[in-house]
């Protein structure tokens, strides 16, 4: 009887945590549907969301590499390793040189967008999600997502790349 119980209690409590993590699932979905305007049919890769949403406004700290705060490029390299396995330069420049330049109109989730914000040379990196937004570390607001075409970002854009 003692063993009927616990294998009911443990579907019980399973069956409960597949409920929650769906919850969170479909509220992150929905969260960023919202922020990028899109359907939350089209937010797909649940990590890459969930990711995000674990970072989402932490402050921005030069050299920075943890949730205390994070540069654009220690905050691209973690996303990239964590959602994609794969490891980044610690630099913006040479997160570019590891790159396949690529046009804005062939973006895809995932591809780095880069910017020379006054250095005259690549000095930001962001993450492209979806419908023109990318997510980044900014030095005002921390982590954040925006949009390629606000005019401070078209002013200062550079060129987009795909991961090797």
């Amino acid at each position: 009887m003692q063993k009927t119980g616990d294998v009911t209690k443990k579907t019980t409590e399973s069956g409960e945590a597949t409920k929650e993590a769906d919850s969170r699932s479909a509220s992150v979905k929905e969260k960023y549907a919202g922020l990028l305007g899109v359907d939350a049919a089209q937010i797909r890769n649940e990590k890459l969301y969930s990711f995000i949403n674990e970072w989402y406004g932490v402050p921005y700290k030069y050299a920075g590499k943890d949730k205390s705060g994070i540069d654009c490029s220690g905050f691209s390299s973690a996303l990239y390793n964590s959602v994609y396995q794969k490891k980044l330069s610690p630099s913006a420049r040479q997160q570019a040189e590891e790159t396949k330049k690529i046009d804005t109109s062939g973006l895809k989730e995932g591809d780095l967008v880069f910017f020379d914000i006054g250095a005259g040379k690549i000095s930001h990196v962001g993450v492209y999600l979806q419908n023109n937004k990318f997510v980044h570390a900014s030095t005002k607001r921390g982590v954040i997502i925006n949009d390629l075409n606000e005019p401070y970002y078209k002013k200062y854009f550079v060129r987009s790349g795909r991961v090797k």
